[in-house]
């Protein structure tokens, strides 16, 4: 099984040596990974980048601001982001989008830093990474607003409505684990009701490990096989091939070159 796992965060808080979980991921049959550089308090993006410079071959790294986080990021940390969204070796921006579920930061500053993102994707070329929660009609809205129609709902959660609208966009959805828990029917249903062709597969490292192992943290790419095994499950196909579909989506829609 070749696998490319979509969306992962490697901070040295979670995971000190990266090395060692990419050996892991590796022997899983993970051949890439997409780390999420991400503002941890001003001043400071986290380690994705550095992380993606050590291993250049394993890691492609994407940069932005979290919707949770909008609210604390300076003028400062705004031109940082742009200049890092500008280098060639990031291949996104974000995640970034809303999450109503937390409100962490007021909605307001959530949509604003959200736009002021999109309208940054745009001025670099690059696609976005979306995270949403409890929002999904008002992301769509800013998403066709602003004129964003390539990047990837990352994590996606929503049902079937909420599915056609942002493939109707021509986003990619990356499924994350959660689609292997109970009680998660709505989302099982989207996952069916969205073409392979525009599905990738996820871990949110260190967050929502899959069945069997959910509950135990930290989770790490190696698990991204278990996403995609029930992915294969609900569409009818076999696992290798609906990896290897979700890779190529993924490395055609982040330029990453590897062999698949």
């Amino acid at each position: 099984m070749k696998l490319i796992d979509s969306h992962c965060h490697l901070e040295t808080k979670d995971f000190p040596v990266a090395g060692e979980v990419i050996e892991r991921a590796k022997l899983a049959g993970v051949v890439h990974a997409v780390v999420v550089g991400l503002l941890q308090k001003p001043g400071d993006f986290g380690h994705a980048l550095a992380a993606a410079q050590e291993h250049p071959d394993f890691l492609t790294p994407t940069i932005g601001v979290h919707p949770h986080d909008a609210a604390q990021a300076t003028q400062e940390d705004w031109d940082t982001l742009a200049r890092l969204a500008a280098l060639p070796e990031v291949k996104a921006v974000g995640e970034t989008g809303l999450d109503y579920y937390y409100d962490h930061s007021p909605r307001d500053v959530q949509a604003a830093m959200f736009r002021r993102q999109c309208q940054l994707a745009k001025q670099v070329g690059k696609p976005i990474v979306i995270h949403v929660r409890d929002a999904h009609q008002e992301c769509a809205s800013i998403l066709e607003s602003e004129g964003i129609r390539d990047g990837m709902i990352h994590c996606f959660t929503g049902d079937t409505a909420a599915a056609r609208k942002y493939l109707d966009l021509g986003f990619f959805l990356s499924i994350s684990g959660v689609v292997t828990y109970k009680k998660t029917e709505p989302l099982q249903e989207a996952v069916k009701f969205a073409p392979l062709d525009r599905l990738m597969v996820e871990t949110d490292s260190p967050y929502l490990s899959p069945m069997p192992y959910r509950g135990k943290w930290p989770n790490e790419p190696s698990r991204v096989a278990e996403t995609a095994k029930k992915v294969a499950e609900l569409h009818g196909r076999d696992a290798e091939e609906v990896a290897l579909i979700c890779a190529r989506n993924t490395a055609r829609l982040l330029g990453i070159r590897v062999a698949l």
